[in-house]
């Protein structure tokens, strides 16, 4: 079994005892703390699959909290205009929240 579940504008697919990392959550969560997510917008259970129009009615993912900051790859952001003289060289951490799926309800 498994979901396409929205959360904070992205779509990830949801299955029990896998990991996702999410957007950071904020300050509000802390390890350990189950966290539920009802934007549904697809669930499949063996071949049953359910479409929302637009989220799937009754149907949740149920997550643990197995870090809640965790800092992601660094991106480089460089510019450059040739023959000017101009570089800036800029980089970026994005922070995520690493979450366990317990179960998906459809």
């Amino acid at each position: 079994m498994y979901a396409i579940v929205e959360i904070q504008g992205q779509q990830f697919k949801a299955e029990a005892g896998k990991f996702l990392y999410v957007h950071y959550l904020g300050e509000a969560v802390k390890e350990g703390e189950e966290v539920v997510f009802d934007r549904v917008l697809l669930a499949d259970a063996d071949g049953d699959v359910k479409i929302g129009a637009p989220t799937v009615e009754g149907a949740k993912v149920v997550c643990e909290v197995a870090t809640s900051l965790v800092k992601g790859d660094k991106v480089i952001v460089f510019k450059k205009k040739r023959r000017k003289g101009y570089r800036r060289l800029n980089g970026h951490r994005q922070y995520f929240t690493k979450v366990v799926i317990k179960e998906v309800v459809a």
